[in-house]
């Protein structure tokens, strides 16, 4: 279960008009389309079924722009206009749960709608504190209109989750017997060194400094030789799926460690678990520095 607030800001001052409040929900919107719009855009490691969840929900926020901008015209003259905002609209799709799931190569149809159904909560609160606050009876009747329409996405986003998750759970059993996904850490962690291992033949002596910094116990003593492979035969395919898969591992083997904190017994099961999650944590964010910038080269 989350601990942090849904709104982790509220508004600062009162909405003094209705022009304010259409400026704010249209650049909240506004944001929204873009973030998701984000990541709907073709990627190797984005699923195509991924990248159908955004799509919709890209275009469901553009759809809100447009309606805010009928009906801000028709209530104040004009469309949204920035310049009537007295303050930085609080960032409902946060920046930051976006690259969490845009960065995950495990993430599922289910995180992206379960992503979007918190979304549509938060502007739930959001204009929950925006009635509260207002003294123009004309913005607090707009505001709540606009809580109706959050909270009636938010339950649809939700259906949709509960019919992904159904989805996935049906083609689970099939996709476990022909991944990684049933393996033990350990197992897992001597396929991600072989990966890695054969991953840092295309890298240049600096990055494979990084990568013997990150775990320097497990990595041969000739790791640092472009050709030496420590005895242990590579991976097999190009570099590109080796660099994908490794990513893949090191992001299931950190889910694997977080997991294990969350259902230790006892404290010191607990606390090895979550070193181990931390290790994993920081290995995997140092796996994805190298790779971009060994995709921009």
């Amino acid at each position: 279960m989350r601990k942090e607030p849904l709104l982790t800001a509220v508004p600062p001052v009162p909405v003094a008009s209705l022009s304010e409040l259409y400026a704010i929900a249209f650049d909240q919107a506004q944001k929204a389309a873009q973030r998701y719009g984000a990541l709907a855009t073709p990627t190797e490691q984005r699923s195509p079924s991924l990248r159908a969840v955004f799509e919709v929900l890209a275009a469901s926020e553009r759809d809100r722009c447009n309606s805010l901008s009928t009906a801000c015209l028709a209530a104040c003259g004009k469309p949204p206009d920035a310049s009537d905002l007295r303050w930085a609209p609080i960032d409902l799709v946060a920046a930051t749960e976006i690259a969490d799931i845009g960065n995950s190569s495990l993430a599922t149809p289910y995180a992206a709608w379960a992503l979007a159904a918190r979304h549509r909560q938060r502007a739930f609160v959001f204009w929950t504190y925006v009635i509260a606050l207002a003294e123009d009876p004309m913005v607090r009747l707009t505001a709540e209109n606009l809580a109706r329409q959050a909270l009636a996405d938010g339950n649809w986003w939700r259906r949709e989750r509960r019919l992904a998750w159904r989805t996935e759970r049906k083609t689970a059993a099939g996709e476990m017997a022909a991944s990684d996904e049933s393996a033990s850490a350990a197992l897992l962690e001597s396929l991600l060194l072989k990966d890695i291992i054969a991953w840092s033949q295309a890298l240049t002596p600096a990055q494979r400094d990084q990568l013997r910094a990150m775990d320097p116990s497990r990595l041969p003593p000739n790791f640092l030789t472009p050709s030496g492979a420590g005895g242990i035969e590579p991976p097999s395919g190009d570099i590109e799926a080796i660099k994908r898969r490794a990513l893949r591992r090191a992001e299931q083997l950190s889910n694997i460690y977080l997991d294990d904190a969350d259902s230790a017994d006892d404290q010191g099961s607990m606390e090895l678990a979550q070193k181990l999650a931390a290790q994993s944590i920081v290995r995997l964010a140092g796996l994805r520095n190298i790779a971009a910038a060994s995709a921009s080269r």
